[in-house]
């Protein structure tokens, strides 16, 4: 039977001799990567910066969204308007507003532009006050800012975009 090899182990260094200078050692050399490795950590870095990058570009997309969204300014600019009293915590509000956007979904942005009063913050609550309405409302401005219209209460996609065409074809006439 072979006899096996034993590992050596390795020496220890002996200390500094007494009176002698200590020099300062050398932090340990971290082990050399493979090209394989490298590439993997770049590929992984590319990955992160583009999550980043599109969760930032989305999340900057949202904000201008919402800020346009409730700029009162652009309601008698030319295009019709639909606005809406929202109530944020409110799921009569937030059912109407999924219906709303999918009705406006079916025309062009040019032809109409949606505004949200939210009764939670002080432009909209002042906005619903000048209008003599409450949350879960949507109102129908024409292009000089006229109001033209008052829904109340829940509507399907369907009514909503029946009463937007309605609008536009009102605007457009005169």
């Amino acid at each position: 039977m072979k006899r096996q090899k034993r590992k050596a182990t390795p020496k220890r260094k002996q200390g500094p001799c007494s009176g002698a200078q200590t020099t300062p050692q050398a932090a340990p050399r971290k082990k050399l990567r493979s090209r394989r490795d490298l590439l993997q950590n770049i590929g992984f870095g590319v990955l992160g910066i583009g999550v980043v990058g599109g969760s930032g570009w989305y999340l900057a997309g949202s904000v201008h969204a919402s800020i346009l969204e409730r700029d009162f300014s652009r309601l008698g600019n030319g295009i019709p308007t639909v606005v809406q009293v929202h109530d944020p915590h409110c799921p009569q509000c937030r059912d109407l507003q999924r219906e709303v956007c999918k009705a406006l979904s079916e025309l062009d942005d040019a032809e109409i532009q949606y505004l949200v009063a939210d009764i939670r913050q002080p432009e909209g609550r002042a906005f619903a006050a000048e209008n003599g309405v409450g949350h879960v409302t949507v109102l129908l401005f024409d292009g000089s800012g006229t109001r033209r219209g008052v829904m109340v209460g829940q509507n399907s996609s369907d009514v909503l975009l029946n009463e937007f065409r309605n609008l536009i074809r009102r605007s457009a006439s005169g």
